[in-house]
This record gives C-alpha cells, structure tokens and sequence, in this order.
C-alpha cells in the first residue's frame, strides 16, 4: 500500500520540519503537510498515529538534534575558536537571507507557542535545547577550564543566537546576527583570556 513506503514517512517529516519552522504549531495544518508532502492524508495517521503532535515531536527532537551538529560542525570547521563563533553566526546569517528569511532555528517557533499549551512539546524543545547547552558546554571546555564558565557561555551562545535571529527575521536584515556573532566572539576571548589558555587545539 502507497501510505506504508518508508520514503513517504520521509517525506511527510520533511514537509512537517519546514512548515513548523516557518508557521509554528497552530499555523500547520495536517491537509497542509500532506500537500506539501505530496502524499495521501491518511498516511500521516499510518505514520504518526498520535497525529499532529506525535508529528511536531518527532520534528522536534530530529531537527533539533541535526541543527545542533550542524553549528558544532560550522564551529569546528575554522581551527581559532573566536573565528569559529563568527565564522558560525555568518553562516546563519548567510542562510537566512538565502531562504528570504523563513528559515531560521528549526524549534524556537513551536518551543515559544507551545510553552504554556502543551506540556509534551514543551518538554521536546526543552530537552533539545537542553542538548545544545550541553554539546555547547564540551565544546567551549576545550578553550575555558572552568566548567561553570564553559556553560555560561554554551547558555550565552544560543541566547545570543535565538535573539539575533528575532532581531533578523523582523527587520529582514543580517546585520543582528553579525553582531551577535562579534558580541559572541567578544565574550570567548575574553573568557579564554580569564583562563590563561591560548586558542589552539
């Protein structure tokens, strides 16, 4: 039967992340995902049978999780750490102009619409964003001994970063995220400079 290929359970994924990202939770309808999937309505109830919010989880917890290796791959990709974390926002912000700017963090749509409506969502973006603070926390350890002053920045990173990407959308501007990135870069150095460590790995 067409609804139970592998690759329409992709698919409907696929579209779902998209829309949830641009329109948050109550902007999606299922009709829409199915469209924009290109696949039969009712194979998002084979796929998902908790419907829209088995769906947004899964979203959720999987784009999440790709978006967090993502900028730990972008920050990984310039050997000087300060350069790594403007290099990084550049790269945001190089691609939210890219996408006309709809696309920017795949959760912070849903995590701030579903806060106070819907405790399963909640806990998703929370436990993803939860994950970022800790990837971010071994990353910045490398440069800051300090265990506290590593999270503190891995905090101030994605603060700094959901902000900018406000800042960016409502303007239709990059320039927030540059600066961000600057203001990031800013506090690392100073950080590293605390610590006595020389930015080399």
């Amino acid at each position: 039967m067409g609804q139970a290929r592998p690759d329409t359970r992709l698919k409907i994924q696929g579209a779902a992340t998209v829309l949830f990202r641009r329109n948050g939770y109550s902007g999606t309808g299922l009709k829409r995902i199915a469209t924009e999937a290109e696949a039969p309505f009712g194979s998002i109830y084979h796929f998902f049978p908790g419907g829209k919010q088995q769906l947004a989880e899964e979203v959720i917890r999987t784009s999440g999780a790709e978006y967090g290796q993502m900028v730990l791959a972008l920050l990984d990709s310039v050997p000087d750490p300060v350069e790594s974390v403007v290099h990084a926002f550049q790269a945001a912000a190089d691609h939210l102009t890219a996408t006309d700017y709809a696309d920017a963090c795949p959760i912070a749509t849903v995590a701030l619409e579903v806060a106070g409506t819907d405790e399963v969502l909640r806990v998703a973006t929370a436990e993803v964003f939860a994950g970022w603070v800790g990837a971010g926390e071994q990353w910045f350890a490398r440069w800051v001994s300090d265990q506290d002053a590593a999270r503190s920045l891995a905090y101030s990173m994605i603060m700094i970063l959901e902000g900018a990407f406000v800042l960016s959308r409502a303007a239709r501007d990059p320039e927030p995220l540059r600066v961000a990135g600057r203001s990031m870069a800013e506090l690392l150095r100073t950080a590293i400079d605390r610590a006595g460590r020389r930015p080399n790995r």
